[in-house]
């Protein structure tokens, strides 16, 4: 049986949670899938957010969302 890797499983979740980030821009603000991705890719939290050591891809999306609007955009 294979077994997955902490970067595969890290990759994953990061994933995860990008793409709910920006369901949850595009509900909050209406903007296009586009936008919506340019907001979230353009974040502060993005380089942390992919940054495996800090493991910050095992926090909930929402989560995610709540900071990514609190203390990484103004």
């Amino acid at each position: 049986m294979n077994q997955l890797t902490h970067h595969q499983i890290a990759t994953y979740l990061t994933n995860y949670a990008i793409s709910e980030l920006v369901k949850y821009v595009m509900e909050d603000t209406g903007c296009t899938i586009e936008q919506a991705m340019e907001r979230v890719y353009n974040s502060p939290l993005m380089p942390a957010l992919q940054d495996e050591e800090n493991e910050l891809y095992i926090q909930s999306p929402a989560y995610l969302y709540e900071l990514m609007n609190e203390h990484f955009i103004s």
